[in-house]
């Protein structure tokens, strides 16, 4: 079971054939695509994941509230679909996305309520987009979703992500 550790959040991964971590400038082209932070390959999908984590012990106050304005602004999203688009495009050109891809969001402020992270989600999917064009003949994305760290441990059981600060 692969365990990886992001600044203070730690996932476990269950049940995967591969899981990497994407955003360790191992690929070669940092200085012009940005990444997300894991790569999960499971029988039947990719999952992409990326964390964001304004509550960091050593997270400093101005840069947590200037993160909550660039979330509620949707800034923060412009961001994500950057990144998911250039880690689709770098996956795809290497031969490696032949299955659904996913994209989940860890937004680790726990002040987010479900109907926050449900409104992040549908502006997330519109700008993927995830429905696509008319003359694609299959999308990038599956599917998408924004969620807090109560609503990842809910959703996403074989995915338990932690705060290394707490020893949980």
């Amino acid at each position: 079971m692969p365990v990886f550790v992001e600044g203070d959040l730690r996932i476990s991964m269950n049940n995967v054939l591969d899981a990497r971590k994407f955003d360790d400038q191992n690929h070669g082209l940092s200085h012009c695509m940005k990444a997300v932070d894991f790569v999960v390959e499971l029988p039947h999908l990719y999952l992409f994941i990326e964390f964001k984590d304004p509550e960091h012990p050593s997270a400093i106050q101005q840069d947590r509230q200037a993160f909550l304005q660039s979330f509620y602004s949707g800034r923060t999203n412009d961001e994500l679909v950057e990144k998911f688009r250039d880690s689709f495009l770098y996956e795809w050109a290497s031969g490696r996305v032949f299955k659904p891809v996913r994209y989940y969001v860890l937004i680790a402020i726990s002040a987010l309520t479900d109907a926050n992270l449900q409104a992040s989600t549908e502006d997330l999917r519109r700008k993927l987009p995830v429905t696509g064009s008319n003359s694609w003949r299959r999308p990038i994305a599956q599917n998408c979703a924004v969620l807090n760290l109560a609503s990842w441990n809910s959703l996403l059981t074989n995915f338990p992500v932690s705060r290394v600060s707490l020893g949980t």
